[in-house]
């Protein structure tokens, strides 16, 4: 009998093309270099989209260069001397790197939703026109007679945004929130339907996948609309080519420098979603300007760490039903320092934290420091809030970085849904209207020791509104819950604001003895 061989795991085609891509890179940064193969996945998708049109017009017998046609189909008309089927025949020219930005010149000029947005960065020194012409062919090997191009092209973007973030390490990570942690918060939260807002939505990845989820329920993505706001301009630019390929409206993706807090690019707007992974810890956003700002109305946050900051600004957006998932880190739950104990204190009093969840470590490419997600919930009608453990979920990708399997997803989502399923029947029960079958549905739902814990507001005060999920979840096993990186993190951020203030003390002490020594004089 002849002895079988394994077969090696067929590559997918997204993984296929990112290998290819890759070997190219030669010298070039993997920072600059995302932005050369976004660029040609982006332009070739809008050139199918466009040709695909082209085509059928030309059947019908229409004037194929009317662009209120294209713009009626919501596609972008893209001018002779710009389309991929011209420029790929001149992917061996020397002259390439300079087609390619005019061509990207003339399409911003011809489409005002791209003016600023697209990466005019092929004719530079360091990128030689046989390694373009080599990239330009293996975009070009996604055939446009396959039904589904667009999308298989829409998901070659997304799937080189994660790559490119896992090849630049932890500048990757200021523009990309992992795949699997977006699809939880977007799994947990189920945005079917009205107004989704990320005020720091890097490069999109949270719009996405909450359309992804809509199509995935038989949702209809047209019953969403968008609002997102980006300080840095390069990931912007990343965010406005992402939702093009999935044709989502992004007129409402702003940019400004100055960011969500000195220049909110959203004043009045209240959203039914939000979804977002802030900075974690950001000591440079504050200004004399916001210390009586309408935002902070449960207390204004210190100004060495953004952590409240954020979660007030999240909170004041919010429609009356509204609800936010949102990353932060895990210090979050139990900082004291300066008003951060008061204000979450305020926060949970207020009853509108709903669920906490405890994440893996090695999740993010750009910090160690521990994580959480944090869920709130305007118009709750119960007080309880729940607890998720999920520290000794997720699988190693690498020595680095952990993912979170479609199965830990599943849990922890299908856990939250089961809790709560199970307030709004208990709270049918105690008002006395509940059927045996809703009784029964509330049973679903159990503490887990070591995972999960439905727990009261009396319960959250007698641990002094400490939201650390060990605190509630207790331990499975010998688990321990002290957590040496995040009590670290926390006692440096202390330390620094003490620092801080001796500082300025020091100053004042200074000014007033020169001031003492001048009246001598």
């Amino acid at each position: 009998m002849a002895k079988q061989t394994k077969a090696k795991p067929q590559k997918s085609l997204e993984t296929a093309l990112f290998t290819a891509a890759d070997k190219l890179r030669k010298n070039i940064d993997a920072a600059e270099y995302k932005h050369i193969v976004l660029g040609l996945v982006f332009l070739k998708f809008i050139s199918d989209s466009f040709q695909k049109l082209y085509d059928e017009l030309v059947s019908e017998d229409e004037d194929v260069e009317y662009e209120d046609f294209y713009i009626a189909k919501n596609i972008f008309f893209i001018p002779q001397n710009a389309r991929w089927q011209d420029l790929i025949k001149k992917a061996k020219t020397p002259s390439i790197g300079k087609d390619l930005d005019y061509a990207l010149e003339l399409i911003e000029k011809q489409n005002e939703s791209l003016k600023g947005v697209l990466p005019k960065v092929y004719a530079k020194e360091n990128l030689d026109s046989a390694t373009l012409g080599d990239l330009m062919n293996l975009i070009d090997s996604i055939s446009l007679k396959e039904a589904n191009t667009s999308d298989i092209l829409g998901h070659v973007f997304e799937y080189f945004l994660g790559e490119f973030a896992l090849a630049e390490g932890k500048k990757g990570g200021q523009f990309y929130t992992p795949k699997s942690v977006v699809e939880l918060l977007v799994s947990m939260l189920e945005p079917y339907k009205g107004r989704v807002f990320d005020p720091c939505c890097g490069s999109g990845g949270m719009f996405v996948q909450s359309e992804e989820f809509i199509k995935e329920h038989q949702g209809k993505i047209n019953d969403i609309s968008i609002f997102g706001q980006e300080s840095n301009q390069t990931t912007w630019r990343l965010a406005k080519m992402n939702l093009a390929m999935r044709k989502i409206d992004s007129s409402q993706v702003k940019w400004n420098s100055e960011g969500s807090f000195l220049n909110n690019a959203h004043k009045g707007l209240k959203v039914d979603f939000i979804i977002a992974n802030p900075p974690f810890n950001d000591s440079d956003y504050f200004n004399e300007s916001l210390a009586n700002d309408a935002r902070f109305s449960f207390g204004t946050p210190p100004s060495s760490n953004a952590n409240y900051a954020w979660i007030q600004h999240f909170i004041h957006h919010l429609a009356p039903n509204g609800r936010a998932g949102f990353v932060l880190a895990k210090g979050s739950l139990t900082s004291n320092t300066n008003s951060e104990g008061e204000i979450r204190k305020k926060i949970i009093e207020a009853n509108l934290v709903e669920c906490i969840v405890n994440l893996p470590a090695k999740l993010f490419l750009n910090t160690q420091i521990p994580a959480c997600l944090w869920f709130l919930r305007r118009g709750k009608t119960h007080t309880n809030t729940l607890f998720i453990d999920a520290r000794n979920l997720g699988t190693l990708i690498n020595r680095k970085n952990k993912i979170l399997t479609n199965e830990d997803i599943k849990l922890i989502s299908n856990t939250y849904h089961k809790w709560q399923k199970a307030q709004e029947n208990g709270n049918s029960s105690l008002r006395g209207g509940a059927t045996d079958e809703a009784i029964q549905e509330t049973n679903n739902y159990e503490d887990t020791k070591g995972f999960c814990k439905s727990a009261s507001l009396e319960e959250i005060r007698a641990l002094e509104y400490i939201l650390t999920p060990g605190r509630f979840v207790g331990l499975a096993d010998n688990d321990e819950e002290f957590d040496f990186e995040s009590e670290f993190t926390r006692l440096n951020t202390e330390l620094r604001e003490q620092l801080k203030q001796e500082e300025i003390l020091n100053k004042q002490i200074l000014a007033s003895l020169d001031m003492i020594g001048g009246g001598i004089k």
